[in-house]
């Protein structure tokens, strides 16, 4: 990751500070995670599939944003990623929920800050 790339860029005020990122992180995958388990081992539904497909895709999103923002400094790109998060994180919350009600709810902080992310992501490439 290029850090210098990234702490020259004009940030909003309300961009947090960077030692906040990770912490975040490891509790939004410590929460997705517990999702997919309870979702995995509720025994509500036959038909998971809807549900698997939206987490492997947005879990794919997830991972492919770092790269584009800070390896190939893309904004736009890494911005219309994050708004397709968005979207299969809603997809998931909705699949998850009609299986297992605490794994649909559980995403919500995540699709909070992912949206919280993707506005941070959206000021910054408007303003450089």
């Amino acid at each position: 990751m290029d850090l210098n790339w990234y702490n020259s860029l004009n940030k909003p005020l309300f961009n947090p500070p960077s030692e906040i990122f990770g912490p975040v992180w490891a509790v939004m995958y410590t929460l997705i995670f517990i999702s997919f388990v309870l979702f995995l081992n509720s025994k509500k539904s036959n038909n998971k599939t809807p549900g698997l497909v939206a987490f492997v895709i947005q879990l794919l999103l997830n991972f492919s944003w770092s790269p584009v923002f800070f390896i190939q400094h893309n904004l736009a790109i890494s911005f219309a990623i994050i708004i397709l998060l968005i979207i299969l994180i809603i997809l998931t919350i909705i699949f998850f929920y009609k299986v297992s009600k605490a794994a649909g709810i559980i995403l919500v902080p995540y699709l909070i800050w992912t949206s919280f992310a993707a506005y941070l992501n959206y000021s910054i490439m408007v303003l450089n």
